[in-house]
């Protein structure tokens, strides 16, 4: 495996831990999987709920936000970045505290981050990484920045349609091959080669990643690094409770879903008692507390996703439910996020040496 760069940041373990709210993935598993090489990331979704008590939904998300970098900062001298949904109604305040407080990366997604530069300081040191699922949306992205604000991404996260949470395709899309992982990888290389003598733009394969093995294929059709969600949640480490973890370990296959989310995306999830009763009408919300979520409108919502993804991580899974990758159902037991490593390291150099060895056959 080798290393990468996102900047001038060097990452000596080419995975990023997908950013998963509310409350999945917070300064625990971040520190953790930077402590491995990897990138940790701290979810930004929620954090005004989490961190109640400092103002405002609002002020409390702020000093959330702090405080998780600080906590995390506490555990790890490995790189650290922020998820941001650009669906967020705070998406400004979570940008401006992130590159406040130094944080090493700015991941943005569910949404095009058309603006994340302008909120760039004199001395801003913070990666900007857009999350797309298109190479058309990659070359908007690029166009945008560079022609408003004279910056291109310093890598790109490419999410296909087999991710857990928030996908960036309509249902019908799904399943189609022309928009697979597979697919769009090698056509969003060609849009940031395009910029290759101003920039180089790292790519990050993402989306039903599960394996050393599959890290080895994605990392072999030309990307820098995979990112990875899903396999985290059942570690130690992770942040969310271990009823949530249970989740992912009794989770068959024919249990994950699609669902529509109030975001207004469609969505992978693990099916539930309440998603059941979502279906059924029963839990649509007298009332919004915190408009947390920019395109919501509680009257037509048919239930407070933020609430339910908080009380999911909290372990009352009969008042939420769990967001999931394709591959959700292999989990098998909690293990150490370095246990999780350590074992896509070996399977990855299983990958590679098959692969070698195919190569040296066919030159016999």
């Amino acid at each position: 495996m080798k290393s990468f760069f996102i900047g001038n940041l060097e990452v000596k373990l080419p995975v990023v831990q997908g950013g998963m709210g509310v409350g999945v993935s917070l300064s625990g598993l971040a520190s953790a999987v930077a402590n491995e090489g990897g990138i940790g990331v701290i979810s930004c979704a929620g954090l005004g709920l989490i961190h109640k008590g400092h103002g405002n939904f609002i002020k409390s998300s702020i000093w959330g936000l702090k405080e998780e970098l600080r906590l995390a900062r506490e555990k790890t001298k490995g790189i650290i970045g922020v998820n941001i949904m650009v669906a967020l109604s705070n998406f400004a305040d979570m940008a401006r505290t992130s590159i406040a407080e130094k944080a090493d990366i700015i991941f943005a997604g569910a949404g095009l981050p058309l603006d994340l530069p302008s909120y760039q300081t004199a001395d801003s040191k913070t990666k900007l990484v857009p999350i797309v699922s298109s190479a058309r949306a990659a070359k908007i992205i690029c166009e945008k920045w560079y022609n408003n604000y004279g910056y291109l991404p310093d890598a790109i996260v490419v999410e296909g349609p087999k991710a857990g949470g928030h996908l960036g395709f309509k249902r019908e899309q799904l399943d189609d091959e022309q928009y697979s992982l597979e697919h769009i990888i090698p056509e969003v290389i060609k849009t940031v080669v395009s910029y290759k003598e101003i920039k180089k733009i790292s790519v990050i394969a993402a989306g039903g990643i599960s394996s050393g093995g599959d890290m080895y294929r994605f990392i072999e059709m030309g990307a820098s690094a995979v990112q990875m969600g899903t396999i985290f949640v059942t570690t130690e480490e992770c942040d969310a409770s271990t009823a949530f973890k249970q989740v992912y370990l009794t989770a068959q296959e024919n249990d994950l879903m699609i669902i529509n989310s109030p975001v207004g995306m469609p969505g992978r999830a693990i099916k539930g008692e309440f998603l059941k009763r979502v279906a059924e009408g029963l839990e649509i919300p007298k009332n919004c507390p915190v408009h947390c979520i920019k395109t919501c409108d509680y009257t037509k919502s048919p239930y407070c996703i933020m609430k339910a993804l908080l009380s999911a991580a909290k372990g009352d899974m009969k008042k939420g439910y769990a967001f999931a990758g394709i591959n959700a159902h292999l989990a098998q037991k909690i293990s150490s996020v370095k246990e999780v490593v350590f074992k896509l390291k070996e399977e990855f150099a299983i990958a590679e040496k098959v692969a070698l060895s195919a190569i040296d056959l066919s030159h016999e």
